[in-house]
């Protein structure tokens, strides 16, 4: 049985780094940071979690009835959705090349939880002497070291050429709209995940900052998209179709601001998956509840501007949690339109197999609420094959320049070249 109580450190930055360290240490570990931004549907500041109680890890055609089961006495379960668990959803399958082999889905009961809020700790934890142990934790110095080459699944001319293909399908009515990434690698690479995190976080701290570690795989993640959440009877989607780079000159930074604000193709892009959330969330939500929150919200963060909006409904009162996130997954800023269609073309024109990437990333409370970010901005590492990934990707429409896009997918991926460079 887990004991909760209140600590209110003199320095709370400084516990928070430690707390992190410290479940570091662990076998299977998680952090989730919302770097201070103001998000009425947040729970808390930082949630840390490390140490096992019980695990489902699974690749299993009816994954979502195994964390159905895993998930019937109540507590926190902490983990991710792979983007391939669409394959027990719909008629669809993924056979590009894998170098990560994450299975497709891990959640984890934790045998610590460290929730932090303000400037006070609630810590649940068997061990009387967690606060000790946290606070005797010597904050490491070592700063990341990456000396590996990164490369390109596609060069330029190859993304370029692939693009204008799609376009032809949206030419043809295939689809409206399609999400295509591209991935980054490195090979025979050994890196400290923890210092990595921190430089990246450091670089873009964002809303749905997150750590996970379970073994030798690691998500590290700077993603600002929340997927979905569920406050009470409330759902909360924000998908994001809409990105610029930002500028150290501040005349500049507003014009670009202004300029995706008034952007016809980014809101045509943004409409577009607004009205797929939409039509996914009126599957789990009591009929006539699904609303726009905010249309074409402009939010900025330390690399890019981007375009937000955010979606509500009244969960259906007799839909397990589970089952409303299956309804709305994979999620439809990383697919696009129709839904099934473009997650084909995804499969046929992508060369890596997305996994863990475009998935998502969060927790259930003992309450029954749950958040989730949409993996994006965000490294992969899997120490024990000594392989790091990381993609980025970008809306097509036809109205897509595929140069342009391509300059888009650089912007996305600055952080993460500037922290492995």
């Amino acid at each position: 049985m887990l004991e909760t109580i209140k600590h209110s450190p003199d320095d709370i930055t400084l516990f928070r780094n430690k707390a992190l360290q410290w479940a570091a240490s662990f076998g299977t570990a998680c952090c989730f940071d919302s770097n201070s931004y103001h998000d009425p549907y947040s729970a808390f500041d930082v949630l840390i979690a490390a140490g096992v109680s019980s695990f489902i890890s699974t690749s299993s055609q009816n994954a979502f009835s195994e964390l159905s089961s895993f998930l019937e006495e109540k507590s926190w379960a902490i983990g991710y959705l792979s983007y391939d668990l669409k394959n027990g959803i719909e008629d669809l399958s993924s056979g590009n090349f894998d170098g990560l082999l994450f299975p497709d889905l891990f959640f984890f009961k934790p045998q610590h939880v460290i929730r932090i809020r303000g400037g006070i700790a609630e810590i649940s934890s068997a061990d009387k002497d967690v606060i000790r142990r946290i606070d005797s934790v010597e904050l490491e110095k070592e700063v990341p070291v990456f000396q590996n080459q990164i490369k390109p699944r596609f060069t330029q001319e190859e993304y370029v050429d692939t693009v204008n293909r799609i376009r032809e399908h949206i030419r043809r009515g295939d689809i409206y709209e399609m999400n295509f990434c591209q991935e980054f690698y490195s090979e025979k690479t050994s890196v400290n995940a923890l210092a990595l995190f921190r430089a990246l976080t450091k670089i873009s701290p964002t809303p749905f900052s997150s750590f996970f570690k379970h073994q030798e795989k690691f998500i590290l993640s700077a993603s600002p998209e929340r997927f979905l959440s569920r406050r009470g009877i409330k759902l909360i989607s924000q998908p994001i179709k809409g990105t610029v780079r930002r500028s150290p000159v501040e005349e500049e930074d507003q014009r670009l601001k202004q300029d995706l604000r008034d952007n016809i193709k980014e809101q045509a892009e943004n409409v577009m998956i607004v009205d797929l959330v939409r039509n996914d969330l009126t599957k789990c939500s009591v009929p006539g509840s699904v609303s726009v929150e905010e249309l074409f919200g402009i939010y900025s963060f330390s690399q890019v501007h981007q375009m937000i909006s955010t979606v509500v409904s009244e969960a259906d009162p007799g839909m397990p949690n589970p089952d409303i996130i299956k309804h709305t997954f994979p999620m439809g800023s990383m697919t696009g339109a129709p839904k099934i269609r473009a997650m084909e073309l995804i499969e046929q024109f992508e060369r890596t197999k997305r996994g863990v990437f475009s998935g998502a990333l969060g927790y259930f409370d003992p309450e029954g609420d749950f958040d989730f970010n949409v993996v994006i901005r965000s490294i992969l590492y899997n120490a024990g094959k000594e392989y790091l990934s990381f993609q980025v990707g970008s809306a097509i429409t036809f109205a897509s320049v595929a140069e342009e896009e391509y300059k888009e997918c650089l912007v996305k991926a600055e952080a993460i070249m500037k922290v492995l460079s």
